[in-house]
C-alpha cells in the first residue's frame, strides 16, 4: 500500500452533496418528504399486516419485516444526509462512522435473506400448493425470518470485526453522504489485503446465494405457470408473485450496479446520485410496489380511507 501520511485520524468530515450548489435546499426538502413517506408507507403496511386477519399469510409476514428492515436501513442513514445538506458537509466520529456501516450491512444483509424466503413462500405456494400449508407453518415462518436477521447480524460482525482494526491517518475528507465501504477504506493506512479477500468471500452468502436462490425459485414458478391450462389461473398465480419479482430486480439491480459495475472513471457525483436511489429510493417504492400491485392490501387500505356514501 502507498505510504501515506501517519497522522491518525478519529473524525471525518463528509462533503455530502455539494457539487449541487444552491440546489441543495431543493434536494434537501425532497429527500425529507421522500423519507417521511418511507416512513409512513411502511408504518402503515406493516400495522395493517400485523393487525388485519385477511393479510395474516406467511407471505404477508415475511413482508413486514423486509419493510422494517428498508425502514431501519433509510434511517441510519438519512437524517445524517440532511444533517449534511443543511450545512453543506458534516463531520462523523470513526466509530460512528463505522457503527453506521455495520448497521446499513445488517440491513442490507438481511434483506437478502428475507427477499430469498418470500421467493420460497411463492415457490411453495405456485409449485407445492397442496403441502404449502403443512410446509410452510407458523414455525417455519419465524425461522426464516429469525434466521434472516441473525445472517445478517453474525455475517457483518465478521465485516466489523476488520474495520474495527483498520488505522485512519492523512486525508479526513469524503467526497460522499454515508459511511460505504469503498470511500472509508480508501482513508486508511492499514493493509487492506486480508479485508478485500473477507468481502469477496462474504459477498458469496450474503448476496450470491440468496439471489441464486431466489433465481431458481422463480425459474420453477414460471415453468409451474406456463404448464397451467387455464389462462385466468395463470394471470392469478402471477398477479401472487409480480409484486415481489418487482421489487427483488429494484432491489438486485440497484445493488449490482452501486457495488459491482466498476466506478473508476465515473464522475463521483453518477456513484453517488446511483446510491441515493438504492438507499433512499427502493425503501420508498417497495411499500408502494405492494401496495398498488397487490389486491388484499388495496382493499384494506381502500377499506381504511376511503369513506364510502350511505
Amino acid at each position: 500500500m502507498e505510504n501515506k501520511n501517519k497522522t491518525l485520524v478519529t473524525e471525518l468530515f463528509f462533503l455530502g452533496l455539494n457539487e449541487l450548489g444552491r440546489f441543495r435546499n431543493l434536494l434537501f426538502f425532497l429527500i425529507l418528504v421522500a423519507y417521511t413517506m418511507t416512513v409512513a408507507f411502511n408504518i402503515l403496511i406493516i400495522t395493517l399486516v400485523s393487525t388485519k386477519k385477511c393479510l395474516n399469510f406467511p407471505m404477508y409476514f415475511f413482508l413486514k419485516h423486509f419493510l422494517g428492515s428498508e425502514m431501519f436501513s433509510v434511517t441510519f442513514v438519512t437524517p445524517n444526509l440532511l444533517r449534511m445538506l443543511w450545512l453543506g458537509g458534516a463531520p462523523m466520529s470513526i466509530s460512528g462512522c463505522i457503527a453506521q456501516s455495520y448497521l446499513c450491512g445488517v440491513t442490507g444483509s438481511t434483506d437478502c435473506y428475507l427477499l430469498a424466503a418470500m421467493a420460497y413462500d411463492r415457490y411453495l405456494a405456485i409449485c407445492r400448493p397442496l403441502y404449502y400449508n403443512l410446509i410452510m407453518d407458523l414455525g417455519l415462518q419465524y425461522f426464516l425470518v429469525i434466521f434472516s436477521w441473525l445472517m445478517g447480524f453474525l455475517l457483518t460482525l465478521i465485516t466489523l470485526s476488520f474495520l474495527v482494526k483498520l488505522k485512519f491517518c492523512g486525508r479526513s475528507i469524503i467526497d460522499h453522504y454515508f459511511c460505504d465501504l469503498s470511500p472509508l477504506i480508501d482513508l486508511t493506512c492499514s493493509d487492506i489485503s486480508a479485508f478485500q479477500i473477507e468481502i469477496f468471500v462474504l459477498s458469496v452468502p450474503v448476496i450470491v446465494m440468496p439471489f441464486i436462490f431466489v433465481l431458481a425459485s422463480y425459474a420453477c414458478v414460471f415453468a409451474t405457470i406456463l404448464g397451467m391450462s387455464s389462462i385466468s389461473g395463470r394471470k392469478k398465480a402471477f398477479s401472487t408473485c409480480s409484486s415481489h419479482l418487482l421489487v427483488v430486480g429494484l432491489f438486485y439491480g440497484f445493488l449490482i450496479i452501486n457495488y459491482a459495475v466498476p466506478v473508476k472513471g465515473h464522475p463521483m457525483a453518477i456513484n453517488k446520485a446511483i446510491s441515493l436511489i438504492y438507499i433512499v429510493g427502493t425503501p420508498l417504492l417497495s411499500p408502494i410496489i405492494y401496495s398498488m400491485r397487490n389486491q388484499d392490501v388495496r382493499n384494506v387500505i381502500k377499506a381504511l380511507f376511503i369513506v364510502h356514501k350511505v
